[in-house]
């Protein structure tokens, strides 16, 4: 919720070597999808939340940790 360009929001949070980053913009609003990007700076694109639900679920189990999904 910073007054700061999306591209310096990404960056900073690159920085801190969070693994996925969503952007959720107008166009992402209004499609109902998010915008995904990997720690390593990948851009895997606008994907529905249930396949990024996915993504994530399948990240933590080759990790070895449990993912619970909330509603």
């Amino acid at each position: 919720m910073r007054n700061e360009k999306i591209g310096f929001k990404i960056r900073g949070h690159s920085m801190q070597r969070v693994p996925y980053i969503l952007v959720v913009g107008d166009k992402e609003k209004e499609s109902r999808t998010v915008s995904v990007r990997t720690r390593d700076g990948e851009d895997l694109g606008s994907m529905p939340l249930e396949q990024v639900n996915s993504l994530f679920t399948e990240s933590s189990e080759r990790r070895g940790r449990v993912f619970v999904e909330t509603e």
